[in-house]
């Protein structure tokens, strides 16, 4: 692999949500300081919407990670289950005791008691919930039930829901309208802009490089702006192609990542849409030139 080429410890584009490498771009720190500011004035329900990529679960973690000395937290990564699953998962998540044989009351009793102590101690409970366009119509009931428990002043639980915009679809539904009419905040996730790419890549190169160095401009100017154009500064894609690059300049013993680098990722990486190219620039690289049904050039 390219690490030491590059005088790396780490791989500086992984795909997996790693807090240490979360960058504030503008859309991703707002809706962090929404979060944050509604969390700490005992919000019960929000919402963060983002596409496909725009980075939802690494703003997810990174709340929990900035909120972990004042908060008891809870995560579940995939709310694909009932109502009484996901009353069982929450309970596992804050460690609560449960005792054969189960039935619903119990176990809400049980989390009840443990929300109330969490509450006498002064320690909040957070839950966040990813992915929750995948969450069923029964189990977001159940969702809006759990939100209801409260002392005379303060919420017991606050919920996050992360998801793609077919979350918002979900909530429109007449059945569930209760449950939209809770969510007190709601932020939305887009890709970054394209000035943002460049420092982007420069600060997942610095958190992975080795210690002691201080050259971390791997891509040249022009190679950023293709990469924002190409990934349209989504950041999932936009990692998978900068981790293209760097394959493709330690295969050429190089080390430094140019715009031409960027355009083989780029036709090598599905969900990624490459412009049509001019009869004049296919001349340039070799294709030939286009005719006409004649055979005159056109």
């Amino acid at each position: 692999m390219y690490l030491r080429h590059f005088s790396l410890r780490e791989l500086p584009f992984s795909i997996t949500p790693d807090p240490a490498f979360f960058y504030p771009h503008e859309g991703a720190q707002a809706a962090l300081n929404t979060l944050l500011i509604a969390l700490r004035s005992g919000e019960g329900f929000l919402k963060i919407v983002g596409e496909v990529g725009c980075g939802k679960t690494l703003l997810c973690r990174q709340l929990l990670r900035a909120l972990q000395d004042d908060f008891v937290t809870a995560y579940i990564p995939n709310p694909d289950m009932g109502p009484d699953d996901l009353l069982m998962a929450l309970a596992q998540e804050l460690n609560v005791t449960l005792e054969p044989p189960l039935s619903r009351h119990q176990v809400l009793t049980r989390l009840q008691e443990v929300l109330l102590r969490h509450a006498e101690a002064g320690r909040p409970v957070l839950v966040c919930i990813d992915e929750a366009q995948a969450t069923r119509m029964a189990t977001l009931e159940s969702l809006r039930l759990l939100s209801n428990l409260e002392t005379e002043k303060h919420k017991l639980l606050q919920i996050v829901l992360f998801g793609q915009p077919e979350l918002d679809e979900i909530l429109a539904r007449p059945q569930i309208r209760q449950l939209l009419q809770r969510i007190t905040f709601s932020e939305y996730l887009g890709g970054m802009r394209p000035e943002r790419v460049g420092p982007y890549l420069a600060h997942r190169l610095a958190v992975a490089a080795e210690d002691g160095l201080t050259d971390i401009r791997v891509f040249e100017p022009e190679a950023a702006a293709a990469l924002a154009r190409y990934s349209r500064g989504v950041p999932r894609l936009l990692n998978v192609l900068a981790h293209k690059c760097l394959l493709l300049a330690f295969g050429e013993n190089v080390r430094r990542v140019q715009a031409r680098h960027v355009e083989l990722a780029a036709a090598d990486t599905p969900g990624v849409t490459m412009p049509r190219q001019r009869w004049w620039q296919r001349l340039r690289w070799g294709a030939g030139a286009p005719t006409t049904k004649t055979g005159e050039m056109s």
